[in-house]
């Protein structure tokens, strides 16, 4: 398993800049400017008293799934499903992108702050595993089957700390098999 640490993602977006070319600078600020128009939509939905009605941790779950896509997309990956469903299994894939060759199914976990004694990656347990793996199975089942075979797959965990302005991540990629 391979562990990706970014954990000062500023409001500014300015932080990992350093080293990249032009086009991927560009490509970055672009992606940032989309994350900032709908942070303000949401914003202006809010005060207008128009944001969705939903208990908090589902919100928040809600809104750590779109920081998660945002960061993943800084990081390279084609995110292609989010919340994907199936009408044959229970549960969503939270995220299924590419990285490469590699087709992603990303769960992602998001905490309103860190706990050093329970981090938010160790919520996928082994009954959350067996479903994440059987919902891949149904969404690779989508792929023309001689092609099936050929795809290499990946369970990787995104854990999420929304506190304040910080956006902190950790990215787990193969965090199991």
């Amino acid at each position: 398993m391979q562990v990706v640490k970014k954990t000062e993602l500023s409001s500014s977006g300015v932080t990992g800049y350093l080293g990249m070319g032009r086009a991927g600078m560009v490509s970055t600020l672009w992606i940032n400017v989309q994350q900032w128009t709908i942070d303000g939509l949401d914003r202006i939905s809010s005060r207008l008293g128009r944001s969705p009605r939903a208990a908090p941790h589902l919100l928040l779950g809600l809104r750590g799934e779109r920081e998660a896509l945002f960061e993943l997309r800084r990081l390279g990956y084609t995110v292609v499903a989010r919340r994907w469903t199936s009408p044959k299994l229970r549960g969503d894939l939270d995220l299924v992108a590419w990285d490469g060759e590699w087709l992603c199914f990303v769960e992602v976990k998001t905490r309103s702050q860190r706990n050093a004694m329970i981090p938010a990656e160790v919520a996928v347990d082994r009954h959350k595993q067996t479903m994440l793996r059987r919902m891949a199975q149904v969404y690779l089942g989508r792929f023309p089957e001689e092609k099936r075979g050929n795809i290499p797959i990946r369970f990787d965990v995104m854990a999420v700390y929304l506190n304040g302005h910080d956006r902190p991540f950790e990215l787990f990629r193969g965090a199991f098999g």
